[in-house]
């Protein structure tokens, strides 16, 4: 369709009609259970009190770069490999236009969205940029996935006067009324941004967003190794805190924070914060992206270093993890320019290994009663340092810690109830379980994982009382 002939068709219907016109084929497809925060505030639950583990991928620019083959294509393969949340951003860049040519905005001003009337899909005369964003939220939906979106990327906001605090509130009120019956829905507010600054934007958007839709959840996304509770922990509309562990190694850290590769030492700071919220890591490192990022003569990081801050993390406290791949967050395809040295097409990149073990933290969590879930540091007798570092958290009648590297694990016994218990060690790489055996549940015990001490023979030690 003539780009000139939206623009005129945009000019002619009223802010009302855009705001309902968002229906396109969600009548078709059953809605996903409402998510809201546990009882115990620190975990997710369904509506109906179902335990609701995140386990998130990072297709960032999704709306923008996949057709809607791509779109069936990545969301069936996501679903198949258990993943249950995608992180997206609604507009990437205030000039976005998807790939079928159709732009989000009139004259790039978010409080603007640009509208068509109908959203036929099999008439491109009848479909815009927000039709597409409905066509992916159904496709979400058919494969039980939540799409968490982020209104508008933080550069946007950071860099120069693109967007106000009261072009952002109609923007985001636009987004709140257009999607306040989906289910599906998570938003992220921010994207890659710091917290301290442009506060007025930000807890506009959030407040907007919170105040039309109260049970659709909302958090913020914040810069490399820095959390959303540093900024927004007492804000009325942040549900949850997202923290981003970011990409760099512990010698390229140059921030202000000790935490540097330690994930999991946000978690168990925000698990401690009142009031009570959840907490995850929103964007860890990559699989597949240089360390550090920009220099990509850089060794990339590995499927074992993504299951390193998932199990630090979850195990730490963590209501969920996000994964990422470089060539999957930035949608590759043939012919984009590349980006962090990357070279693999999304649809090749979506098999990575990582991405095909995510699944076994999540089934491993989901096996136990993790709404109960508490770290206890004090369970590990020989605790280390950076790789030596073992997490550990229980439950009334369990407890799971993890080794990184093969390292032996001491643990402080009678920290779960009964009088015995059993050991079992779990593969993140594989899911499979090994008995180890049964054991008075007092004293000093050591358990030593099986192969050499090596950065990625990584294990789950359980211990369950009898």
């Amino acid at each position: 369709m003539n780009l000139k002939i939206k623009y005129l068709y945009a000019l002619c219907i009223s802010f009302l009609f855009t705001a309902q016109s968002g229906f396109s084929q969600s009548a078709k497809t059953k809605n996903l259970p409402q998510l809201k925060v546990s009882k115990n505030q620190h975990y997710f639950v369904t509506e109906n009190e179902k335990p609701f583990f995140w386990l998130g991928d990072t297709g960032w620019l999704t709306f923008g770069k996949l057709d809607r083959a791509g779109v069936d294509k990545y969301f069936k393969d996501r679903k198949d490999k258990g993943f249950n949340v995608v992180q997206v951003m609604v507009l990437h860049n205030i000039n976005a236009v998807n790939v079928y040519g159709d732009s989000a905005l009139i004259n790039e001003d978010v409080s603007k969205p640009l509208i068509t009337a109908g959203n036929n899909f099999n008439n491109p005369a009848e479909y815009d940029y927000w039709d597409h964003v409905d066509y992916v939220l159904d496709v979400a939906q058919k494969n039980e996935i939540y799409l968490a979106m982020v209104p508008v990327w933080g550069t946007n906001v950071s860099k120069g006067d693109k967007v106000s605090k009261e072009q952002a509130g109609k923007y985001a009120k636009f987004l709140a009324d257009r999607y306040k019956n989906r289910t599906n829905v998570i938003w992220l507010n921010g994207g890659d941004t710091h917290g301290n600054e442009f506060q007025d934007v930000w807890n506009e958007i959030g407040n907007t967003l919170k105040t039309n839709n109260p049970d659709q959840l909302v958090t913020f996304h914040p810069f490399g190794r820095t959390d959303s509770s540093e900024n927004f922990h007492n804000a009325k509309w942040l549900d949850f805190n997202m923290f981003q562990s970011g990409h760099r190694r512990y010698d390229q850290d140059s921030s202000k924070t000790n935490f540097k590769e330690d994930n999991y030492k946000f978690v168990l700071r925000d698990f401690e914060l009142k009031p009570i919220k959840p907490t995850l890591d929103g964007e860890p490192s990559y699989e597949g992206i240089p360390h550090g990022l920009h220099d990509t003569l850089q060794p990339k990081w590995k499927a074992s270093d993504v299951r390193r801050y998932g199990y630090w993390s979850v195990l730490s406290g963590g209501a969920g993890y996000t994964y990422g791949h470089n060539a999957v967050m930035q949608m590759f395809r043939k012919g984009d320019k590349p980006a962090y040295g990357n070279k693999e097409l999304w649809t090749s990149a979506i098999n990575a290994p990582g991405a095909g073990q995510m699944v076994y933290i999540k089934k491993l969590m989901l096996e136990f009663p993790f709404l109960e879930g508490a770290p206890d540091v004090s369970l590990i007798a020989n605790q280390g340092e950076k790789y030596d570092y073992i997490p550990a958290i229980k439950g009334e009648k369990y407890a799971l810690m993890y080794t990184y590297n093969g390292k032996k694990i001491e643990v402080n016994m009678g920290k779960i109830s009964g009088d015995k218990v059993t050991a079992t060690w779990y593969n993140p790489r594989n899911g499979q379980k090994t008995k180890i055996g049964t054991f008075d549940n007092k004293g000093t015990k050591e358990f030593q994982p099986s192969g050499k001490k090596e950065d990625g023979n990584d294990w789950v030690l359980i211990l369950k009382s009898i």
